[in-house]
């Protein structure tokens, strides 16, 4: 192996040397940094620059040269409302309900589903028969296509599905899950949950495992409960795991689309239309193409998730200062 390696690393020499006589020792990083800062720039920062442009600009033309400069009229359009509240109030009304099961649906998803993926982790980490098997069964759905998930939950949920079908045989009665409003919002949580809940179980296993045993010696030494090991030793050193977890979580959240759009389309009516179903729908499915109005949206999106963050990271800081 070498044999071979060895020709082919001094024929790489010979210009990495020159390369190195071009630049400088100092400069020579910046050689290997530029491939990938060039992707990081066309695939990160270009399309925020675009979508700039898109939110100040007006009409359902593509090119940025047919498009006039309306300035924040896009931002005005989605914040004219004379009740926050009361999306009816609004002149983009769908845009308010659509943020406002956003909120509602964020709040619901990342509690549970953090509450659960700590409960999950918590008992995967202890001794338990076949853990092996059980990790993987959890981690199971984060595997599967967010379009998989919807079609699989739609087949166990619509009117004549298997759900339906176990509840007329056992005299119950089915029940309309996906047109019921509050039943269908209800199972996108769950499903939603259901779906990436291993995700999050997994990096608050590896948190539990990077804690020292010797820290739990010390707790069972001084007499302390379980419950008590757990309020006082573990949440406190899990607690940075705890943050990355409820960053990823909420932002995932909030970008939430793919499968619950798969699964319910939006309905009943907007009961479960997100904010990136909203985006998706006035920029690229409905008609007039309302480019701008979308990108106005994302932008708005973009902010509020960055002041979220910015304040998860500086409830922790104060945390760990105090």
């Amino acid at each position: 192996m070498l044999t071979i390696i060895t020709p082919i690393m001094r024929i790489i020499e010979i210009p990495m040397l020159a390369l190195q006589r071009l630049l400088g020792i100092n400069k020579l990083a910046w050689a290997f940094l530029l491939p990938n800062l060039i992707l990081f720039g066309l695939f990160a920062f270009l399309p925020v620059i675009l979508n700039v442009f898109y939110a100040t600009s007006g009409s359902d033309n593509v090119l940025l040269q047919n498009r006039p400069f309306v300035g924040a009229q896009n931002f005005g359009n989605l914040l004219d409302c004379g009740n926050y509240i009361d999306p009816n109030s609004c002149r983009e009304d769908k845009f308010w309900r659509a943020v406002w099961n956003t909120v509602t649906f964020v709040a619901l998803q990342v509690g549970f589903m953090v509450g659960f993926a700590l409960l999950t982790a918590v008992i995967l980490n202890g001794k338990i028969r076949a853990r092996g098997f059980f990790r993987s069964v959890f981690f199971f759905p984060v595997l599967l296509s967010p379009v998989v998930v919807a079609l699989i939950w739609k087949w166990i949920l619509q009117r004549e599905g298997v759900l339906n079908a176990f509840l007329d045989w056992t005299g119950i009665g089915g029940i309309n899950w996906l047109v019921d409003a509050q039943w269908a919002f209800g199972w996108s949580v769950f499903i939603s949950v259901w779906a990436h809940m291993g995700f999050y179980t997994l990096i608050l296993l590896a948190g539990l495992q990077a804690i020292p045993r010797d820290v739990y010696e010390a707790a069972t030494m001084d007499g302390a409960s379980g419950w008590r090991t757990f309020r006082r030793v573990t949440l406190p050193l899990l607690s940075p795991t705890m943050l990355v977890v409820l960053v990823l979580a909420l932002i995932r959240g909030v970008q939430t689309f793919d499968e619950i759009y798969a699964f319910t389309g939006g309905g009943p009516g907007t009961a479960t239309t997100f904010i990136i179903q909203y985006i998706y729908e006035r920029g690229f499915a409905g008609a007039p193409r309302l480019f701008g109005l979308a990108a106005a949206a994302s932008l708005l999106v973009a902010g509020v998730l960055v002041v979220l963050t910015l304040v998860q990271l500086w409830a922790n800081r104060r945390n760990v200062d105090g």
